[in-house]
């Protein structure tokens, strides 16, 4: 008795119903293989953005930490101003190996699709020397440290459909800038920034001797403790490192990651119910020709095995299928996230490995031997005469 021909053949017997029955699963197992790929996709890109930041350190001016995180990683909006006089005064400290101060604004325009905002990034030329990866794809850095010069992130030159020698007119202020540089991509939000030098920033700006940020390296990492010790005496501005950084921006995540979470489990209880449910009418419906299998030898394990193996089918061809649903519908999810988060990092957010498919798919099996169970145990109880009795 060839028990795997037997499954398939009543699988395919009741195409719409098993269809759907797929479909369940493969739901289930797309949306968990899609919020665990965020897990690690999310994880992964933080420490990428956080690493290439290129500084320890970030000094601002006292503000919600929110806003800190969000200016250290994406730049953000409303955000509050220092005295450059701060900058003066750090930059005196021998742990210190590398120094930017930065001002970070916006600027908004119109256009065709309606109104624009630019982000634009006031910095100097140890901007460089805190990101020494950071190469030029074209030109090359701003001829006068006061000059109206900018040097664009790769997207943003592409977007704006720029290129060196090029012209920018920033209706908000009101100015001409001359593109004199194009950064490589770099997979950050830095990307999509246009840079000026600081002092052409800060007066074009009206933000005369005014910084948003102050990024900092040491010399030793291990001073760190000490040093933001040392800063909190300075008034007026609030310090934030790395660690709190990742630590905020996974706290902001972790409200969506619950409910997600919650979504994903709900999605598979629905599953197994579906599948057992399934299971269950496909026995009912076989109840004489079980009752037959049994009158001509078959035993209680026969029949067993034979329904565990039609679950068990189910459920692998609907984890084959959630699979590549996760896979073909990995970009949609990442613009889902982007939408529902309020910090995204650059690059995938979902990434999804070799070990987590083959993990999906193992559940997805251990989803039909779970569900199977009831149904196959109900089916290897049924005495024979009963059985063809009760069908007639």
């Amino acid at each position: 008795m060839n028990l795997f021909l037997m499954a398939f053949k009543t699988f395919r017997r009741k195409r719409i119903r098993s269809a759907l029955t797929v479909g369940g699963v493969a739901i289930a197992v797309a949306v968990l293989v899609t919020l665990l790929g965020f897990d690690a996709g999310y994880q992964q890109a933080l420490e990428r953005d956080i690493d290439r930041m290129g500084y320890q350190v970030l000094v601002t001016a006292k503000g919600c930490p929110y806003e800190a995180a969000t200016l250290m990683l994406k730049g953000g909006g409303g955000l509050r101003y220092m005295e450059q006089e701060v900058h003066d005064r750090i930059i005196e400290d021998e742990r210190i190996e590398q120094i930017s101060p930065q001002l970070v604004t916006t600027s908004f325009g119109s256009g065709e699709n309606g109104t624009s905002v630019s982000m634009f990034v006031g910095i100097t030329e140890a901007h460089l020397s805190l990101k020494p990866w950071v190469t030029f794809a074209s030109g090359g850095w701003f001829t006068d440290e006061s000059a109206d010069e900018a040097i664009m992130g790769y997207e943003a030159a592409e977007l704006e459909q720029r290129r060196v020698g090029d012209s920018i007119y920033v209706e908000g202020i009101d100015r001409v800038f001359e593109v004199v540089g194009i950064f490589d991509r770099t997979g950050t939000q830095d990307d999509g920034v246009i840079f000026l030098p600081l002092g052409t920033a800060q007066e074009a700006f009206g933000l005369n001797g005014r910084i948003s940020g102050i990024g900092i390296k040491l010399k030793d990492i291990g001073q760190l403790a000490s040093f933001e010790e040392d800063l909190y005496n300075e008034p007026g501005i609030q310090v934030v490192s790395m660690a709190q950084v990742r630590g905020t921006i996974l706290n902001l995540m972790s409200s969506a990651r619950t409910l997600t979470s919650s979504i994903a489990a709900i999605a598979i209880i629905v599953a197994v119910i579906g599948v057992m449910n399934t299971i269950l009418m496909s026995v009912f419906e076989r109840t004489r020709q079980i009752g037959v299998m049994k009158a001509m030898g078959a035993s209680r394990f026969d029949i067993f095995r034979l329904v565990w193996i039609e679950t068990t089918l189910v459920c692998a061809v609907g984890g084959v299928a959630g699979v590549l649903i996760a896979i073909l519908a990995g970009r949609v999810g990442e613009q889902l996230f982007r939408l529902i988060l309020p910090y995204s990092p650059g690059g995938r957010l979902v990434v999804v490995s070799g070990a987590l498919l083959s993990a999906s798919m193992l559940g997805a099996v251990a989803v039909g031997i779970i569900a199977g169970l009831y149904p196959a145990a109900r089916a290897a109880s049924m005495r024979p005469v009963e059985a063809i009795r009760s069908a007639e």
